[in-house]
């Protein structure tokens, strides 16, 4: 009779083993796969980052004034307005810098100049 406690018991202790250790294989099996896809998430973030400096770069170099009137030019076929088509504004006094642009004398592009009427 001795026997059959010390079986059962046997039994459960085997079958708590490997079911501990079935759970160990299946947790340690999902911390390899989180790891690879947290690897995966670090390299797209890396060139994310890659991504957003080259764009912010990009962004920089189209608000300098030489950029702005190289597309206007080129790409838009914008000129500076002839003198006709320039209108004073009363009351308007330009700023020191903006005489030379509103007498046209720096051949700027202006937005809109290029359009027909």
């Amino acid at each position: 009779m001795t026997q059959r406690p010390f079986l059962a018991l046997w039994t459960l202790a085997v079958a708590a083993t490997v079911a501990a250790f079935v759970v160990h294989l299946a947790l340690r099996g999902r911390t390899v796969d989180l790891g690879y896809r947290l690897g995966r998430a670090r390299a797209e973030q890396a060139r994310l980052r890659e991504v957003k400096r080259v764009l912010s770069l990009e962004a920089a170099s189209y608000e300098t004034p030489q950029r702005v009137e190289m597309v206007a030019r080129t790409l838009l076929g914008m000129t500076p307005p002839p003198p006709e088509r320039v209108i004073p504004v009363r009351g308007y006094v330009a700023p020191s810098g903006d005489r030379e642009a509103a007498s046209g004398e720096t051949g700027g592009a202006t937005p809109g100049a290029g359009r027909q009427e």
